[in-house]
């Protein structure tokens, strides 16, 4: 018994707003072994026109991608601050469980940001196809 790949998308224009939209099999399959901070082309996704840039996303249980960590990988890291860690108090490391900046089957949400609009807006293109 084979599980479905799905991935789910939140997409930030330029306004300020995100948009979400869950892809399966074939659209999902596109989406492994890119890192963050790779551009993808819309149309792979139902957007034609449209240029994304990946800027982060989480496993399935919750664990952030991490740019600085390369690979698909979960581990433990000795962090002082930004993606995984608050800071509570200034000079404070803790060792956090993140994972590596490759997208993988272990990925659940992918984090997104337009960076070339397309003609149509994004929502009236993802209301109709979702």
């Amino acid at each position: 018994m084979s599980q479905q790949l799905e991935f789910k998308l939140n997409i930030g224009d330029k306004t300020g707003k995100c948009h979400t939209k869950v892809v399966r099999d074939a659209q999902a399959n596109a989406f492994i072994g890119l890192k963050i901070g790779d551009k993808v082309d819309g149309s792979l996704i139902g957007l034609p026109g449209y240029e994304l840039q990946i800027t982060g996303g989480t496993d399935r249980d919750g664990f952030p991608h991490r740019a600085s960590i390369q690979g698909p990988g979960r581990r433990k890291y000795l962090l002082s601050g930004g993606i995984g860690y608050r800071v509570k108090r200034k000079g404070r490391r803790v060792k956090k469980s993140v994972r590596g900046n490759t997208l993988s089957e272990a990925t659940y949400q992918i984090n997104m940001k337009v960076l070339k609009e397309g003609d149509k807006p994004i929502s009236e293109l993802l209301s109709e196809t979702s």
